[in-house]
């Protein structure tokens, strides 16, 4: 069973920057994306930032539009922890943050992603 846990959410003051991780276990598929996730109270869920790989490689790396140049995601090696460095937050950043976990759609699509954790709280004042 996949299970994916997220941390590093807090509040922040704007301009600062924070790395959320998320913790995955139980993927045994060869080739398999995972995502973050933001959702703020009356929004959809958009897709913040992708990641996906092949036999253990990474393939393809993607950001939203709009936050492309303040945004990292990166994993150390295959078997590690998926991390989003995010810097000079803006108020409008404030959202719970998701890790997602699906079939290697490359897809910015949440319906794309079967497996989800629960998130983490990212608050910035202003």
């Amino acid at each position: 069973q996949v299970q994916l846990k997220e941390s590093g959410g807090r509040l922040v003051q704007a301009g600062g920057s924070l790395r959320l991780s998320c913790v995955v276990s139980g993927i045994t598929d060869n080739k398999y994306s995972m995502a973050w996730f933001r959702q703020s109270p009356g929004k959809e869920r958009e897709f913040v930032a992708g990641m996906a790989w092949y036999g253990g490689i990474p393939y393809w790396r993607d950001y939203v539009d709009s936050m492309k140049n303040r945004l990292t995601i990166s994993r150390d090696d295959i078997m590690g922890p998926l991390y989003l460095q995010m810097d000079y937050l803006e108020p409008e950043d404030t959202a719970v943050y998701y890790c997602a976990a699906g079939s290697g759609s490359d897809s910015h699509e949440a319906s794309a992603y079967i497996y989800w954790g629960q998130g983490t709280q990212v608050t910035v004042s202003s």
